[in-house]
């Protein structure tokens, strides 16, 4: 039997793979996607993004109503409804997903539903039979739940995103483990529609790939809305009963037990590539799975490509498209391909208060030794976000000194992810601060909070001086 031969095939449908093969298709590559997952849409669609980010607003919804007093309002009760939330979530994530099925089934490329193994560098083996071979080769497969060497822990019940994402219930009490992002954003859905919340952190800070300053903020709301929070703790074990779940860690040197109803693990992801056999294919990888890569998406063998998850450096959908794209346009025989600019690097957090940051910052360029100016604002001293009661937090811009270029930003506080597109276009735009300050900035809104840092940051470079501020 004759195995099918393509130019370019996606192992996986998600972002990474969807965008990867609809590029590839466009580009006149005979391409396919291989995808035995039982639900299509890839893990933003299904078990991420929509589904979080639907949960997390509807929460958000019923905390400020709760606050209603604070706003003199008569809200006499506000409670969740786990099987209305649960109800309007699955609708909404259904219409995305079956948007993303209907884009996968009648794209202009194959759709293979069966599970991909490598036989050689060119030859994949599908869990529904036969073979196919290709050209070129994109692994986009995603991340799976990472079970840590913790005592107990592979044994427990415990869950993962997947199901907090998926309740119709309120759980009496929760012990969440981890302090990423998963982790703190579930935890305060968690604690906000009625749980009571434990969150053991391993780590000095909750959000640690963020900046000590920004986590703490977070952490202190966290506080103040009742969640139970242990940072820098040793993990020692976890226990499992009719009873519930037990918890054991080390914190301050001293012992503590915690005891809940529920556990969910949130310590992490890893890359979801061990059914890959990809050392037949010659394909490198760290000690955790994670795909070696170079700027151009390629692996160890160059014709074989990965993007999104599996292979990093930043688990984030808009980069797992710019991966996927660019890596199809290179089998394609695209020349001057300009890799993923990582001084552009955008990234959210949807707690409450959200977390967002842009471009390069502090640590980064401190590392380098790259001189930088500094300057930033809190919310509780802006009118808008005063009114709102949304007091938590700061926005921080980073600059070169000399002119002024804006290197980066960081925002802890009220839609900390909307308002750091500010710097989205201007920073790709390699924009200074004083073209910020030209453009106009309404009052009263959120977004003029950005101005108060530019015009420090203006003032320390003498040579340009500081734009008359309008109000």
């Amino acid at each position: 039997m004759k195995i099918p031969t393509y130019d370019f095939v996606a192992i996986g449908g998600g972002s990474a793979g969807f965008n990867a093969a609809r590029v590839a298709a466009s580009l006149g590559l005979k391409t396919a996607i291989v995808d035995g997952a039982r639900d299509l849409g890839g893990l933003c669609i299904l078990r991420g993004c929509m589904p979080s980010k639907t949960l997390l607003y509807m929460a958000e919804v019923l905390h400020l109503a709760q606050k209603g007093q604070t706003f003199g309002l008569k809200i006499p009760s506000a409670r969740a409804d786990m099987k209305a939330i649960h109800a309007r979530k699955k609708k909404i994530t259904g219409e995305f997903a079956r948007y993303r099925q209907a884009a996968l089934v009648n794209g202009k490329f194959d759709l293979i539903r069966a599970h991909a193994r490598f036989v050689d560098a060119h030859t994949l083996e599908l869990s529904s039979g036969g073979r196919v071979r290709a050209k070129h080769i994109l692994i986009g497969t995603g991340s799976k739940v990472s079970v840590p060497t913790i005592p107990g822990l592979a044994a427990a019940p415990a869950w993962t995103s997947d199901d907090v994402l998926d309740l119709d219930f309120i759980p009496t009490s929760v012990i969440v483990l981890g302090g990423g992002i998963v982790a703190c954003e579930l935890a305060q859905f968690l604690r906000r529609i009625g749980a009571r919340v434990t969150l053991v952190q391993r780590s000095a800070n909750i959000l640690r790939d963020h900046s000590s300053a920004a986590s703490t903020v977070v952490q202190q709301a966290f506080v103040d809305e009742g969640i139970e929070l242990f940072a820098g703790t040793q993990m020692k074990r976890v226990a499992h009963s009719r009873r519930g779940f037990e918890v054991e860690f080390v914190h301050d040197g001293k012992a503590v037990v915690r005891r809940a109803a529920h556990l969910f693990n949130a310590l992490g992801r890893e890359p979801n590539t061990a059914p890959l056999n990809l050392a037949a294919a010659g394909v490198r990888t760290r000690p955790n799975g994670q795909i070696i890569i170079n700027s151009l998406q390629q692996t160890s063998v160059p014709h074989i490509y990965a993007a999104g998850d599996c292979s990093g450096p930043a688990e984030i959908v808009h980069i797992a498209i710019q991966q996927g794209e660019l890596a199809a346009r290179h089998a394609a025989g695209g020349k001057k391909l300009k890799p993923v600019d990582w001084s552009l690097l955008l990234n959210v957090v949807f707690t409450d208060p959200q977390l967002a940051t842009i471009g390069r910052l502090e640590r980064e360029l401190d590392a380098a030794g790259t001189p930088y100016l500094v300057a930033s604002y809190p919310f509780n001293d802006h009118g808008k976000s005063i009114l709102m009661e949304a007091n938590y937090g700061y926005v921080k811009v980073i600059a070169e000194p000399k002119r002024g270029r804006i290197l980066g930003a960081e925002i802890v506080g009220k839609d900390a992810g909307e308002l750091i597109h500010a710097f989205s276009g201007p920073l790709a735009m390699r924009a200074t601060v004083f073209d910020l300050l030209r453009a106009p900035w309404y009052h009263p809104t959120l977004a003029e909070i950005i101005t108060y840092p530019l015009e420090e940051i203006a003032e320390k470079i003498p040579a340009r001086g500081s734009p008359a501020r309008s109000s």
